[in-house]
């Protein structure tokens, strides 16, 4: 069995990079299925600090603009060149929830990765980004969740303590439910990640305080309510 693109990564670069569950191995999970050809030109929205963007550069020989609305195109920028790929991955300062600088039929993929929550939990954000979309381009989503729906928000006792309106946690069918509402795009699959518990493990190994601070909610048992959900759709 060939052993996975990230585990052959700098373990240390991705975890001083990392902003949340190792987004490099859900990227690898959600593109494995895809059978992406080289020379696509993609858009990965909300990179953070890249690494989806060099899964995309390195794995698949892809041209990536890589847009954020928190982390600096600059570092970002900075970034890149040191590992060569500065004529690979194009940085840049995007606000999804106002006006995106591309060209319309432009991509061949829109790809997120645990930031699509955070503007796309309602029914006016995909109509938005499909123009950007050559016809037939896909939409490829991973997004953390719930591995179950909590009828009248009654949440378990290990999540209460811990939870905010900020995390934009919803199921799987949660998700499905409102993609489907989108004439413009043929839902193709939604589903729950194997790579979930990796993912969050890796993650709670970065020096960020953030991970630090998520330690004490899996050590709750929190986690064991957690999913990442994959959302791949394409234009019609």
């Amino acid at each position: 069995m060939k052993t996975p693109f990230t585990d052959h990564y700098d373990k240390q670069y991705l975890l001083e990079t990392m902003m949340g569950p190792n987004a490099m191995r859900i990227a690898e999970e959600m593109t494995a299925s895809l059978s992406l050809p080289p020379n696509l030109r993609i858009l990965d929205l909300g990179c953070g600090m890249g690494i989806t963007s060099i899964l995309l550069a390195e794995k698949y020989d892809a041209t990536v603009f890589a847009a954020d609305l928190w982390i600096s195109p600059s570092d970002n920028a900075e970034r890149f060149s040191r590992l060569g790929l500065d004529a690979k991955i194009f940085p840049f300062l995007v606000d999804a929830t106002k006006e995106i600088p591309f060209a319309h039929d432009y991509f061949d993929m829109i790809l997120s990765v645990d930031a699509y929550q955070y503007f796309g939990t309602n029914e006016e954000m995909l109509p938005k980004l499909l123009p950007f979309l050559k016809k037939g381009g896909l939409m490829a989503v991973a997004v953390p969740g719930f591995n179950q729906d909590f009828p009248d928000g009654e949440l378990p006792d290990e999540v209460r303590p811990f939870w905010t309106p900020e995390w934009y946690f919803y199921s799987c069918r949660w998700w499905r439910d409102l993609w489907l509402k989108e004439p413009g795009m043929e839902l193709i699959e939604s589903r729950e990640m194997d790579c979930c518990r990796q993912a969050w493990d890796e993650w709670l190994e970065s020096p960020s305080q953030h991970a630090d601070g998520d330690i004490p909610m899996m050590e709750a048992g929190t986690g064991k309510y957690f999913s990442i959900i994959q959302l791949i759709g394409r234009k019609v």
